[in-house]
């Protein structure tokens, strides 16, 4: 059993976007037959190496070439959208996948996208609590009033209820508006005491907590698996640097965030065993042996897809390996 992950960064010197679009894609159709359970993709905007920004329209085509294979949508940065476009676009992908897409919410933490949309950074938590005060009525097909005008999104999603929804975030701001609104609640951190506030916001308003997830601490949060360990670093290393380095500038100041590395070089980022490793084969079975689904990341930092492929196979063979007594 494994997990994808998909933000598709293409630096300047990895290979052409389109190829690793295309790769994504082809590798979640593949791998929905193999033990992959879960596609998790990204969204941020105006990166100089083309982070993802339109996770919907990626997850559409996904859908369309695959049956079973869920998507997550995180962390989609909810004062950066309108809500009625939004709750549009989430209703046509609902039907497309016939409800195998759910979303992470979160408010962001990049001036620099909030400065791309014209949107001032200031005012995002009101934002989003306006926003999904409204959403799930939208999704649901039901009459909602916002900004002083009633509006009906048509069609509906065709899951009872709307899509899974959850709140993505590591404070107790994130907490509280999951329990408000009684969305699930993933967290970037592991304070503690964390989850019982977001239980007692729950119940405060009237909801049963919904689905939680926090960090474990020591869980790799990118995974290859390797013939030979020492080699795939230097083919891969560079790649994975970019993306830990790029993931660390996000937030200059913030080390809570379980998947941030401060690493600085390959040599550093291999040492540390951190979110970040190249397992052997026999590694990955074990790992999955001990209940938990290899979290792959096959074109990270712009790896090459006919390079991604054969980690990605390894990995697949790996994980089947650990349901055979």
């Amino acid at each position: 059993m494994f997990t994808l992950r998909f933000d598709m960064r293409a630096p300047n010197w990895a290979g052409p976007a389109a190829d690793l679009y295309a790769a994504a894609i082809d590798m979640c159709a593949w791998a929905e037959t193999r033990g992959g359970v879960l596609a998790v993709l990204s969204e941020h905007h105006g990166t100089d190496d083309g982070h993802l920004p339109a996770p919907l329209t990626l997850a559409a085509a996904i859908a369309a070439r695959t049956r079973v294979l869920a998507i997550l949508l995180a962390a989609v940065p909810i004062p950066l959208w309108d809500p009625v476009r939004l709750a549009e676009e989430m209703c046509v992908l609902d039907l497309i996948s016939r409800g195998r897409v759910s979303y992470a919410f979160g408010v962001g933490h990049r001036r620099e996208e909030y400065d791309h949309f014209g949107i001032d950074m200031a005012t995002r938590g009101r934002a989003a609590d306006e926003m999904l005060a409204v959403l799930g009525p939208l999704v649901r097909g039901e009459p909602a009033e916002y900004r002083g005008r009633t509006i009906r999104v048509t069609p509906a999603c065709g899951s009872p209820g709307g899509p899974m929804m959850l709140i993505a975030g590591g404070s107790e701001a994130a907490a509280r508006r999951a329990g408000r609104y009684g969305l699930g609640f993933v967290s970037q951190t592991a304070w503690p005491g964390l989850k019982e506030f977001y239980e007692a916001q729950c119940r405060a308003h009237g909801h049963e907590p919904g689905i939680v997830q926090f960090p474990v601490p020591g869980t790799p949060t990118a995974v290859f698996v390797a013939d030979d360990v020492d080699e795939a670093w230097d083919v891969l290393g560079p790649h994975l640097l970019h993306d830990a380095v790029t993931a660390a500038s996000y937030r200059p100041r913030d080390d809570s965030v379980a998947s941030i590395t401060r690493a600085d070089s390959v040599a550093a980022l291999r040492e540390e065993r951190g979110p970040y490793r190249i397992l052997t084969s026999d590694e990955a079975t074990d790992y999955v042996r001990g209940g938990r689904p290899l979290p792959l990341h096959p074109l990270c930092g712009g790896v090459a897809p006919d390079v991604a492929w054969p980690y990605l196979e390894r990995a697949a063979a790996a994980a089947a390996r650990a349901h055979v007594q």
